[in-house]
């Protein structure tokens, strides 16, 4: 009994599973779609759009899609993956405005997902300008965590919203009165907040409007809506207002005034508030296989609750800030730069000029410096220099001549297909020492370390050497023999005219000598006379005594 027992159990086992493998497999099935899926919303303002998948039956591991968007009407402003299932991104999510696409592809690690509401990124939008926006999945799939890669998406979504308000551009928005006889909407402006389109830093808004003669009051109001009736009354009328302590976002400032035939239209102002500077920004440098790349490329992720993200500054090493604007695509590209440690330092400016920095080192790695087989160490005067080396086929070489304390002069040749190349100097060089180096430029602009500097020395030949030496002898001797001979000239010319000044001087003091020694004798001839005749006169009678003192003076 107990045998037939255990024939039928077992008979009714194979029958059950035979049953169970004949069944259909049970409907495993997942969808994308969006949250919020529908809305209203005015232009300039924000929408964050959610992206879900849904997958309750079965762990999913990985999704992909293309969200699309009417690029006239909607702009995206951000991507966010904050809070994504996701913990592996085969590509970064990115976006273009300028085809209304968001492209995403991401995977959820084993065990995956499994539940109604995995977010994947959220898109924020900003309103460009009204009507109907639809969105909608151009593509997708989800793949299950069965080994397989099985595609279990079976839906996809979409979403419509409503776009209204004020249009850009416009200074403001005007609700005209319904009754006749009542003033016309006053036309407002701010000094604070002059541009309903642009973003602003102040917090501290202040409107003015003229009022017309005959206005008895005023109603104001300042709000989120675009076309809301003012209900604060002010009597009598007043013509501007000053609205402290705003908070960040899109305000509108409303203004009705009212006269004996009543309350008239009404003027709708926009204008925008943001004082905080972005929440986020991250630099992140892409993966290069190639280090000896000169451009490196870094996505830029940064995000800005409130007017968006505008610009990008950035600045590498010392170098100036450069202003850089997203075009969708988040990447970032420098020009080719030489090989070392760099740092990128980039700043992400809001709409309203508010800025969040941020900042990444990376290093670009130098090609290996080219080998400079062939060159002469002393080198005649006149000579042509030329130098041979090897490198990178097809490739710039620069080489740098210095003399001595001069300047560093570079030519730049190229390799040939080998590898191989030939430097022939320009110009012949001068005497002197010289040190010469040379690097390498591929055709991306990666450059490579300069090789060791080597010493080439130019002198003249011996027996130029002896000729100059000679030649500069005589250059110094020649003027001196002649400027002996001169002096010896002038010193004979000066002796002769010294000894014949000193011939004529003697011969008129012999001159001089003979007059007077004959001037004297007449003299004493004279005095002889005038005694002889003075003792004669003595001889005949008494001389008188001035006579006698004549005598002995004579």
């Amino acid at each position: 009994m107990e045998k037939t027992q255990k024939i039928k159990f077992s008979i009714l086992f194979i029958l059950a599973a035979v049953f169970y493998a004949a069944l259909p497999a049970a409907a495993q099935a997942a969808s994308l779609y969006f949250s919020p899926s529908s809305g209203s919303y005015t232009v300039g303002s924000n929408i964050s759009l959610g992206v879900y998948v849904s997958s309750s039956d079965q762990a999913m591991n990985a999704a992909s899609g293309v969200v699309s968007f009417p690029q006239d009407k909607l702009e995206v402003v951000s991507l966010s993956k904050t809070g994504s299932i996701f913990t592996l991104w085969v590509q970064e999510p990115s976006f273009s405005n300028s085809a209304g696409t968001v492209n995403f592809e991401g995977i959820a690690l084993n065990p995956g997902f499994t539940g109604a509401s995995g977010k994947l990124i959220t898109v924020n939008f900003r309103v460009k300008a009204g009507g109907v926006a639809s969105l909608n999945f151009s593509s997708g799939s989800v793949l299950a965590n069965d080994g397989k890669g099985t595609n279990i998406l079976v839906s996809l979504g979409n979403a419509s919203f409503g776009l209204g308000g004020a249009e850009p551009g416009a200074p403001e928005a005007i609700t005209p009165s319904e009754t006749a006889g009542t003033p016309s909407a006053p036309q407002i402006s701010s000094p604070t907040h002059p541009d309903p389109n642009k973003w602003y830093t102040a917090d501290d808004a202040k409107f003015t409007w003229d009022l017309p003669s005959d206005a008895t009051g005023a109603r104001l109001l300042v709000g989120r809506i675009s076309n809301a009736i003012p209900t604060v009354t002010y009597i009598p009328a007043i013509n501007s207002k000053e609205l402290p302590d705003l908070a960040d976002g899109t305000w509108y400032f409303h203004v009705r005034l009212r006269n004996s035939a009543g309350w008239g239209g009404i003027s709708h102002f926009r204008f925008q508030i943001d004082t905080e500077k972005p929440t986020r920004f991250e630099i992140q440098e892409i993966e290069r296989t190639d280090l000896t790349n000169p451009k490196a490329k870094f996505r830029f992720d940064a995000k800005d609750e409130t007017s968006g993200i505008d610009h990008y500054e950035v600045q590498i090493d010392e170098g100036s800030p450069q202003s850089w604007k997203d075009s969708g695509s988040g990447i970032y590209e420098t020009s080719a730069l030489g090989p070392g440690e760099h740092t990128l330092i980039a700043k992400a400016f809001d709409k309203a000029g508010n800025s969040l920095a941020n900042s990444v080192e990376f290093v670009i790695e130098a090609l290996d410096a080219p080998v400079i087989t062939d060159y002469p160490s002393e080198l005649a005067s006149g000579e042509i220099l030329i130098v041979k080396g090897t490198t990178y086929p097809n490739a710039q070489v620069v080489l740098w001549l210095q003399r001595e304390k001069d300047e560093p002069q570079s030519q730049i040749v190229k390799s040939d297909d080998s590898g191989s190349f030939t430097f022939v100097a320009e110009e012949k060089l001068k005497d002197g020492i010289y040190k010469m180096w040379a690097e390498v430029v591929d055709e991306r602009g990666a450059r490579s370390e300069p090789t060791e500097k080597v010493t080439i020395a130019v002198e003249r030949p011996a027996i130029l050497k002896i000729g100059s030496w000679a030649v500069s002898l005589l250059a110094v001797a020649i003027p001196l023999i002649a400027l002996i001979i001169v002096l010896l000239g002038v010193i004979y010319y000066g002796w002769h005219k010294f000894a014949t000044l000193r011939k004529r001087v003697k011969k008129e003091i012999r001159e001089a000598e003979h007059a007077l020694h004959k001037a004297f004798d007449l003299l004493k001839e004279a005095i002889r006379e005038q005694i002889k005749m003075l003792e004669k006169t003595k001889s005949r009678r008494e001389l008188t005594e001035e006579e006698e003192k004549i005598i002995k003076q004579l």
